[in-house]
């Protein structure tokens, strides 16, 4: 007999969110950093960096960490300078495949938007190779790459989308 359908369980593609807390990367960070980046490297999701940027960039970073410490994922905030000071660049942004599909993303994304609105930025670019479904609800839109102006620290790949959001 088949149970009725508010007793079947739940399909795994509905897996409830997995609870983080958002907060800035620290030094002690940078390893946690590397290690889950390095995985999207390989597949050429993101550019490769070295262990040595990371520190040198640590500040631009927030990570998602699990409740047991384990870090989930992370985000870049790089800043324009001079005229480009109000802008802002989003990389490095990844989530550990455990953990898509459960509200992470989205999590870091709302965190790096809060921030870079404290920091008094105006707009907020970045490219993806992949899906921007998660940019787009969160207000980007797509910006054509042969017409628009965007900060020197973004540089996207071939056939990336680019997009921006004003704050």
């Amino acid at each position: 007999m088949t149970p009725p359908p508010a007793l079947r369980p739940a399909p795994t593609a509905l897996r409830p969110p997995h609870p983080v807390v958002v907060r800035a990367a620290g030094p002690g960070d940078v390893a946690a950093l590397y290690r889950l980046s390095r995985a999207f490297a390989r597949t050429g999701e993101l550019r490769a960096r070295s262990a040595t940027e990371y520190a040198r960039d640590t500040g631009d970073f927030l990570i998602a960490e699990s409740a047991a410490g384990g870090v989930e994922g992370c985000v870049g905030l790089g800043r324009g300078r001079g005229a480009a000071a109000r802008t802002a660049v989003v990389y490095n942004f990844c989530v550990a495949a455990a953990s898509q599909g459960r509200g992470v993303g989205t999590a870091l994304l709302g965190a790096l938007l809060a921030e870079a609105a404290a920091r008094s930025v105006g707009t907020v670019f970045t490219a993806t190779s992949g899906g921007a479904a998660l940019f787009l609800r969160h207000g980007f839109t797509v910006v054509d790459p042969a017409t628009a102006a965007w900060p020197a620290g973004l540089d996207p790949r071939p056939g990336s989308s680019v997009l921006s959001l004003r704050l």
